[in-house]
């Protein structure tokens, strides 16, 4: 795998953003939000919905790496972006590398976001359907689900070892 598909995995981990919204990110998305720091300000391309989020460290980080590559200069957007399936590709060798059965694929990435790098730390349920331009709180609530049930098997299994 190339760095930059780690990177642009690693970028959508702390964005949450579609595949399709990354691809399309330009310099114009990024604007300063209500608390004073970087924001990406885009609307997602599947749902119309706005999606307004503040920019972690890491996903700036990633931005300012790739700022001055040549396809980005090019074509102005703010990553060098691969393809759906090229991305889907490299997530399978490291899958395979790991032997991770688990079919991994770029959109998994939103999962991540919405469930640990924000539900787990306590970002209120509205704010993540917020930023990720979901059209009900419905959908979000999905990721809410996940994280009972890992509550619950975690439990499970602290009961079992304090018997």
């Amino acid at each position: 795998m190339n760095c930059f598909g780690s990177r642009c995995i690693s970028f959508q981990l702390y964005t949450g953003l579609s595949f399709i919204d990354a691809w399309n990110l330009t310099k114009d998305n990024i604007g300063v939000g209500i608390d004073g720091n970087k924001w990406i300000f885009t609307a997602r391309q599947k749902t119309k919905i706005a999606s307004h989020k503040p920019l972690l460290p890491v996903a700036e980080d990633i931005i300012k790496k790739y700022e001055k590559h040549l396809m980005c200069t090019i074509s102005g957007k703010l990553l060098p972006v691969l393809s759906n399936q090229k991305m889907n590709a490299y997530l399978k060798e490291i899958a395979d590398l790991c032997k991770i059965t688990k079919e991994l694929t770029f959109h998994i990435a939103s999962h991540t976001f919405a469930t640990t790098v924000t539900l787990s730390y306590g970002v209120p349920i509205e704010s993540v359907s917020k930023m990720l331009g979901h059209k009900s709180i419905k959908t979000t609530q999905h990721y809410a689900k996940i994280l009972d049930k890992k509550v619950s098997e975690g439990m499970l299994t602290l009961k079992k070892k304090l018997v």
